[in-house]
C-alpha cells in the first residue's frame, strides 16, 4: 500500500510540474524568449558590476546530521576581495515582505520561471537590506549595495547585501 500511495504522489508531482512549466513555457513564448533563454542564463553583469558568474565559483560544503543539511561556503580569492566593497548587481527580485514595495528581499540569479522548483543555490542568490524600499518588478534589476561574505553559521546564506538601493536598469 505504501509503494502505491508513493507511486500516485511521485504522478501527481509530475503532473503538476508539467502544467506548471508548460504554463511558463507559453508565457516565456508570448514574449519572444524560449524557455532554455531566461531558465539556464544568469542575469547580465552590469556594466562596472559583479557576474554571477564569479558569485557561483564559491563551493558548496555540506554536512548532514540529524537529517539536516547544513551548508557552508569556501570563497575563492576572487570573491574574497569583493568582501565589504560596494558591489552593483542584476538579478531578479524575489519579495520576503508582504509590500508591493520591498526593503528585506531576494536577489536571484536566475528568474524563478517555476513557482513548484524553486531552488537555488546559495551561490545563486542574495539577501539584500535597502536602504530605500525598491518596487517589486518581474524584469531584471540592478541592486547596488556593500557586499558581505555570511555563511560560516551554515545557514545556506553566502551572501548579504546591505546598504544597498536600486539602480537605473539600461534597457537593453
Amino acid at each position: 500500500m505504501k509503494s502505491v500511495l508513493k507511486l500516485w504522489c511521485v504522478v501527481i508531482a509530475s503532473v503538476v510540474c508539467s502544467l506548471a512549466l508548460g504554463n511558463s513555457a507559453y508565457a516565456q513564448r508570448a514574449t519572444g524568449l524560449q524557455p532554455s533563454e531566461s531558465v539556464w542564463t544568469p542575469a547580465p553583469t552590469p556594466e562596472g558590476g559583479v557576474s554571477w558568474q564569479t558569485l557561483e565559483e564559491t563551493t558548496e560544503i555540506q554536512r548532514m546530521q540529524a537529517g539536516f543539511i547544513y551548508s557552508k561556503p569556501e570563497f575563492t580569492d576572487d570573491v574574497k576581495a569583493l568582501a565589504g566593497k560596494t558591489i552593483k548587481v542584476n538579478g531578479y527580485i524575489m519579495p520576503l515582505q508582504n509590500s508591493a514595495k520591498q526593503t528585506h528581499f531576494v536577489l536571484l540569479a536566475y528568474p524563478p520561471d517555476c513557482p513548484f522548483h524553486l531552488n537555488p543555490a546559495p551561490t545563486q542568490f542574495i539577501e539584500v537590506f535597502s536602504s530605500v524600499p525598491v518596487g517589486v518588478d518581474d524584469d531584471v534589476l540592478t541592486i547596488e549595495g556593500v557586499l558581505e561574505l555570511t555563511g560560516e553559521d551554515e545557514s545556506g546564506i553566502f551572501y548579504r547585501m546591505i546598504d544597498s538601493k536600486q539602480l537605473e536598469t539600461p534597457v537593453s
